[in-house]
């Protein structure tokens, strides 16, 4: 393959993003003929199409993607360079990315890294909140610094990265009301409404087997792949829901709920997950050192 041109990329570049070979040529004050031109050489140099062509339309086909999450990165990293380039003051040049899968809940994280964040003040922090596989993937193209997830990297994954267990939690349930004097923990779950976490969570398989090795049978009445929504509803008298036993507290101050019982053999576990070509490790390590603590 030939050296990548960066021209040609950087048209390709604003296609993508722009959606069309005639906004991209607006942007670059030239005409549409030039983008389409530098694209097709870029294409032929390449040795393969970027671009689905349907209907006069332009589809990013699979290499077209991977291309465009490169490229972004790229002239991302480009438009840093020239800000500090321009800027004297270099305090806050630095950036640290952390992905959080949807199942992690918010006051968690924040518990894990607000000290760290304090204590870092001159890097600028970027979160993303993703899918498992959708974290992974931006940390597979090292556009990601630090993954904290409900769950570890499975064996034989073909991705370049450190996974370290940061610690569990038991799990508690809520409800609005208490539970009466003839109600007990867990058997007062049978038939009642149930919100469960989503097919994403890593909870979710833990929690049914928890369930039927129990033999309760509740009603489930929803399920959520974002915990805080799952929460909310709970706040407003939908059902019982789970949370971990670490945040029991500001659950109940946060939602108006109360804890009606803990299930000490049911366990959420938390990993830290990051890239090795991209990590700043003295912040990595300080985020595992202060969710280990918290944990522990």
């Amino acid at each position: 393959m030939h050296h990548l041109n960066y021209h040609h990329l950087y048209y390709f570049y604003l296609v993508a993003r722009e959606g069309s070979i005639a906004k991209a040529a607006k942007l670059l004050h030239v005409t549409p003929q030039t983008v389409s031109g530098q694209l097709s050489t870029f294409e032929n140099q390449l040795g393969y199409a970027l671009f689905d062509r349907i209907n006069k339309r332009l589809y990013l086909n699979a290499r077209g993607k991977v291309t465009y999450q490169y490229a972004s990165e790229i002239f991302h990293k480009g438009n840093q360079l020239a800000e500090i380039l321009n800027n004297s003051d270099e305090v806050n040049t630095k950036e640290f990315v952390i992905g959080i899968t949807n199942g992690i809940p918010k006051v968690l994280f924040y518990d894990f890294v607000h000290d760290i964040m304090r204590r870092f003040s001159h890097v600028k922090y970027v979160i993303k909140e993703d899918s498992f596989d959708g974290l992974l993937k931006e940390l597979a193209i090292n556009a990601i610094d630090f993954i904290v997830a409900d769950r570890g990297i499975a064996p034989g994954t073909q991705i370049s990265a450190n996974s370290f267990f940061l610690g569990e939690s038991s799990l508690s349930f809520f409800a609005k009301s208490p539970l009466s004097e003839e109600q007990t923990f867990p058997d007062c779950l049978n038939q009642m409404p149930l919100l469960i976490q989503g097919n994403t969570s890593g909870i979710r398989q833990a929690l049914t087997s928890w369930l039927e090795t129990e033999q309760l049978y509740p009603k489930i009445v929803a399920e959520f792949d974002d915990t805080a929504l799952l929460k909310l509803f709970g706040s407003e008298d939908f059902g019982v829901f789970c949370a971990p036993s670490a945040i029991s507290k500001h659950v109940e101050e946060q939602y108006g709920v109360h804890c009606i019982g803990n299930a000490n053999t049911l366990n959420e576990r938390y990993y830290a997950i990051t890239g090795k070509s991209r990590a700043d490790y003295t912040i990595s390590e300080a985020i595992v050192e202060s969710a280990r603590e918290i944990l522990a």
